[in-house]
């Protein structure tokens, strides 16, 4: 303990934003609900026995850690666990560096996503949760209820070295949005497919010569808005599954994609799209939105009432609104991508000297008890039930405010949560949102395979040329520096970059994830 403080001590809190909107599943259960495990009062009782473990958790400057939050008491009641927490002066990824290398690791440590877990895990600094399935009996359950999270959790050799989170990936959602105002002040109809919406887009050019009808902000998350506009066409923004075939194809050499390419073309040659889309950066992009000089984008669900909040001070008919995705091809499915999934967790120290009573401790998340307090914190004191209905008491009425008030929902205080509760404390906008984007969701989920460290070799090196290549071929065949003329040479050009390398490096991946039985050891 003392080592670890000494390390670990000048770790205090400093203000450290880790985006909420940065993936978990649609989680729409109540939280009455029957609880995966059956074991959950036997595994609480006997957690209850007071321990106290350090913890090495994330920290955010929206509401920075604080020791006096009701949850940790809380927490206490139920499991009889006290968390001596210290919070990075600097960024996360180096206070982990620092104490895996000094060999000083606290019990718990948050990591910011499988990666890091399972680098660390590999050098034999974390604790493999498969190998302590006994203690785990929610957990154990959870998994059998939720396979494609719980295999999405797993190392390249079929280890779990982080806690899987689920719930709290709903705020990672994408979505289309438009002015709704505008549009039935126009009299134009929410577009359904590509093609309305180029018409759409022109008609609102035309009516506003001045603005761009629609912008995205491209330049700062590229990799989103490919996903985003791929989806729409069927196929994949890189290297993706392809579920009705059962094989792995890639995005970017297809038909589709080439009818995806065509259709921004279209967009940037008429001028419906900013002439420096590829560029954009969000604050010329919130520029654009705000001052009416677009009315059609793509991002990250709560910017609905993002903008509707600001927006509405100075004029109450402004109305930025859910769009249903349009479909790219004849025929196509109207799909958003998959993103709402979380990709941080808790870890366990392969040094502690607590690893079975943290297993206990930790099992208690994964119960019904545990997402109830977790999601709503404390009946009578947080929330009330109405019949079967929970609701957060009166006095609570924003999730920023109720997250900096009581430390429900903040690192080391969750791992399975009921995003009802969040839900219950949006503005109508965005509940509507959130109700109309889950018929959109694709069928399956993209698996997310861990590799190996020749595998990551593959995916660094040649995957990068690759995305590299796509990258400005995309930008030259959009702005017209590149002829679509030139499709057929472009695609050999990738391929011979070792796209079938990459693919058989993902094939390889999921293969042996899928090969893994959960709950065998």
């Amino acid at each position: 303990m003392n080592k670890w403080k000494s390390v670990m001590l000048p770790l205090v809190a400093a203000a450290m934003l880790v985006t909420g909107c940065s993936g978990g599943n649609n989680n729409t259960s109540s939280p009455g609900a029957e609880a995966p495990g059956g074991d959950a009062a036997a595994a609480t009782a006997e957690a209850k026995q007071e321990h106290t473990f350090t913890a090495l958790l994330d920290n955010n400057a929206t509401f920075p850690y604080s020791k006096d939050w009701p949850v940790w008491g809380w927490i206490k009641d139920k499991t009889g666990v006290t968390l001596e927490v210290q919070t990075p002066s600097g960024k996360l990824a180096e206070a982990l560096n620092l104490a895996v290398a000094s060999n000083a690791l606290p019990d718990l440590m948050y990591m910011p996503n499988r990666k890091e877990s399972n680098k660390f895990g590999q050098q034999g600094a974390l604790v493999d949760l498969m190998e302590h399935m006994d203690k785990l009996p929610n957990l154990t359950a959870w998994m059998k209820q939720y396979p494609d999270e719980a295999k999405a959790a797993l190392s390249a050799d079929g280890k779990m070295y982080m806690f899987p989170n689920q719930g709290f990936g709903e705020t990672n959602r994408m979505i289309w949005m438009y002015r709704q105002d505008i549009f039935e002040k126009e009299g134009i109809q929410a577009p359904a497919t590509y093609e309305e919406l180029h018409t759409a887009l022109k008609t609102l050019k035309a009516k506003y010569p001045d603005s761009y009808p629609l912008s995205v902000r491209y330049g700062q998350i590229p990799d989103e808005m490919n996903t985003n506009m791929t989806v729409n066409y069927g196929t994949g923004e890189g290297a993706y599954y392809d579920f009705d075939s059962k094989e792995w194809r890639y995005g970017p050499t297809e038909d589709s994609y080439k009818e995806m390419v065509g259709m921004w073309k279209q967009f940037y040659d008429e001028g419906l799209i900013p002439p420096d889309f590829l560029s954009l950066q969000t604050k010329q992009w919130q520029d654009m939105v705000s001052t009416g000089k677009s009315f059609v984008t793509v991002d990250y669900i709560s910017r609905v009432d993002f903008f509707n909040n600001a927006m509405r001070k100075e004029n109450p008919e402004f109305s930025m609104q859910f769009m249903a995705p349009p479909a790219g091809l004849a025929g196509g499915k109207q799909l958003n991508p998959y993103f709402h999934y979380m990709e941080g967790g808790l870890t366990v120290a392969s040094t502690s000297k607590n690893i079975d009573d943290i297993m206990t401790y930790m099992d208690f998340f994964y119960s019904e008890e545990g997402r109830t307090l977790s999601s709503w914190g404390v009946e009578g004191e947080t929330y009330v039930k109405e019949g079967s209905t929970i609701k957060f008491k009166p006095e609570f009425t924003d999730v920023i405010e109720m997250r900096k008030q009581t430390g429900l929902q903040t690192s080391g205080t969750y791992t399975w949560i009921d995003f009802n509760a969040h839900l219950s404390l949006f503005s109508d906008d965005l509940k509507h949102a959130y109700e109309e984007a889950v018929k959109y969701d694709p069928a399956n989920m993209q698996p997310r395979p861990a590799f190996t460290e020749k595998e990551n070799e593959v995916i660094s090196i040649t995957g990068q040329a690759i995305k590299k290549h796509r990258d400005e071929s995309f930008a030259k065949f959009v702005t017209g520096s590149r002829k679509l003329a030139d499709w057929d040479k472009y695609v050999e050009e990738i391929n011979n970059l070792g796209v079938d390398k990459l693919l058989a490096t993902y094939k390889e991946a999921y293969d042996r994830v899928q090969n893994i039985q959960l709950g065998s050891k």
